[in-house]
């Protein structure tokens, strides 16, 4: 059964616009557990955008399911990851000027840092996945750094489904879907857990929650702009319903 990790980072969006105390992520996560929520996924970025170190801090003592810590591969970030001792962190590149994450992290690239970080996350008995594109040579960079899991960059694919027509079955599509396919395929060969995430949504997550040998989808942004009008806890359901009909379909 594929996990469904909820990233509440916009419920702390929406509290920051104004600095005040309300909506409460911790809340948000109790509402998603509720839902049938796996794991609550959160980004704490170097600016503090929205996710604050208390958010995080709370969430680790109060979240009864794992606690995935989103985070850049930075001295600051790693002792904060050491010390809190989330279930799991996934590496993120972060930039200050994007909106969100804009890409894959470029392992192939720093595998020698890479390592040092991964070593110290599993020290501290952290369980370490890199949040990568669908390319041949950063899952192999993920697998010679010790990452426990590579998390495929799915954008590509969600960015295609909304602007070349809406149906998982066009060409162009279908060649997006069949990169993340294929680099969940030598994930797996290459003894790590295959992941999948960003840009995912109620219209375009079946095609992705079929593939075979995926273990967690990794969904924020969608969920909470349902919860606006549904609340937390429908929205995190009726994500798992359509996450548990297309994984039956594609098993």
């Amino acid at each position: 059964m594929i996990q469904l990790g909820v990233n509440i980072d916009h419920v702390a969006t929406i509290r920051q616009a104004r600095r005040t105390f309300e909506p409460d992520p911790i809340a948000a996560a109790a509402q998603a557990q509720l839902g049938g929520a796996d794991i609550i996924t959160v980004h704490l970025r170097e600016d503090r955008r929205h996710m604050q170190d208390r958010d995080v801090h709370q969430l680790a003592e109060q979240v009864h399911i794992k606690l995935n810590l989103e985070m850049a591969a930075t001295d600051e970030m790693v002792k904060i990851a050491t010390d809190l001792k989330p279930q799991m962190t996934t590496l993120v590149p972060e930039g200050r000027q994007e909106i969100t994450t804009e890409g894959g992290l470029d392992v192939a690239s720093q595998i020698n840092r890479l390592k040092d970080t991964v070593s110290e996350l599993h020290e501290a008995g952290i369980v370490a996945s890199a949040f990568i594109d669908a390319e041949p040579k950063q899952i192999r960079a993920a697998k010679q750094c010790g990452f426990d899991a590579c998390e495929i960059h799915t954008g590509p694919y969600a960015h295609a489904f909304w602007e070349l027509g809406r149906d998982a079955s066009l060409p162009k599509i279908q060649a997006e879907l069949q990169k993340v396919k294929q680099a969940g395929q030598l994930i797996i060969q290459a003894g790590m857990s295959f992941n999948a995430g960003h840009a995912l949504t109620y219209a375009n997550v079946q095609p992705i929650a079929a593939l075979e040998g995926l273990k967690e989808l990794h969904i924020g942004h969608s969920i909470v702009a349902r919860a606006v009008f549904t609340g937390m806890r429908q929205a995190v359901e009726d994500m798992k319903r359509l996450i548990r009909e297309a994984a039956s379909l594609g098993s």
